[in-house]
């Protein structure tokens, strides 16, 4: 019996929104465990496309951020979503990070009691019709035990792989193995048999959420803490072009996929055995955009 198929990130560009579509229906063709949706160029509408546009597949956001809009919103959009694919649809929320803050206007409170908040009055709603699961993006521990109480899933992204156990510790055993609660992990993946230059695109992905402390917290409880106090230091002294410099190759092989077609396979089943039900490709190309970088992932897992 063949390995089953991991799941697949989808972002919808301006310019190839349609195109990604196109993506997502070929995905659920080949048989792709799902679709997730993050939340730059309007992750809930290219949800709500994916509703009407395939017949099967998983999909979800991954994530929508809990201050993006009003709960009454959100609510309505996922019932929407909810009835028109059968159920199909998961709404994967989180808290983000500082710089959308900024960007849509909002002040966060406390994390933990944010989300719980925001689950509790998402499902009283209850004019719109039935609402989907709930899966909870989290990092630490403690978030990873809120979805254990409240949600239907937990999704993580570019996470260790040898903490991984660690974090589902977190989680009741009778969740970590029950195949109906969602446990899923977005990792950065590159594929070429260039494995220097797979690995440099992921080291470039992965350099922003480098500037990010909650990654940072994450990272240094994951074991990272000589690389992450020296990219505190580096942005402390104005040195930000230094920050990648500290992305190291050991850590880049811990929390990303790259390298040849065989390797990445190696990577999904890696994951898995650590406990990930659900590993979910976050594909960059170093020859080309994300079509590209899906052509890959498809021709992969062919």
């Amino acid at each position: 019996m063949s390995e089953a198929l991991p799941a697949l990130c989808l972002i919808a560009m301006p310019g190839r929104r349609r195109r990604t579509i196109e993506l997502g229906q070929e995905a659920e063709r080949r048989g792709f465990a799902g679709l997730y949706v993050p939340s730059p160029t309007g992750g809930m509408s290219t949800c709500e496309a994916l509703a009407w546009n395939t017949e099967k597949i998983t999909f979800a956001t991954s994530i929508a951020p809990i201050y993006q809009r009003t709960i009454v919103d959100f609510a309505q959009s996922a019932a929407m979503m909810h009835e028109v694919s059968g159920g199909r649809f998961r709404m994967g929320i989180g808290i983000a990070h500082g710089p959308s803050y900024v960007r849509m206007g909002v002040t966060p409170g406390k994390p933990l009691a944010d989300t719980r908040a925001f689950i509790e009055k998402f499902r009283a709603e209850t004019s719109y019709g039935p609402l989907p699961p709930i899966i909870v993006a989290a990092l630490r521990k403690k978030m990873v035990a809120l979805a254990g109480e409240l949600a239907e899933g937990v999704v993580f992204a570019n996470v260790v792989l040898s903490h991984m156990g660690e974090s589902l510790a977190a989680l009741p055993a009778a969740k970590r193995n029950d195949p109906g609660f969602f446990i899923g992990n977005m990792i950065p993946t590159c594929i070429s048999d260039d494995v220097e230059a797979a690995r440099a695109v992921n080291r470039r992905t992965l350099t922003n959420y480098a500037f990010l402390p909650n990654y940072r917290n994450y990272w240094k409880e994951a074991g990272f803490v000589e690389e992450m106090d020296g990219i505190e230091k580096a942005i402390a002294e104005g040195r930000r072009d230094d920050v990648p410099k500290f992305l190291t190759d050991k850590w880049l092989a811990e929390t990303t996929l790259f390298g040849p077609a065989a390797k990445v396979r190696d990577g999904v089943a890696a994951w898995r055995a650590a406990g990930v039900h659900t590993p979910i490709l976050v594909p960059s190309s170093a020859a080309g955009n994300q079509l590209k970088a899906i052509d890959e992932v498809f021709a992969t897992f062919g």
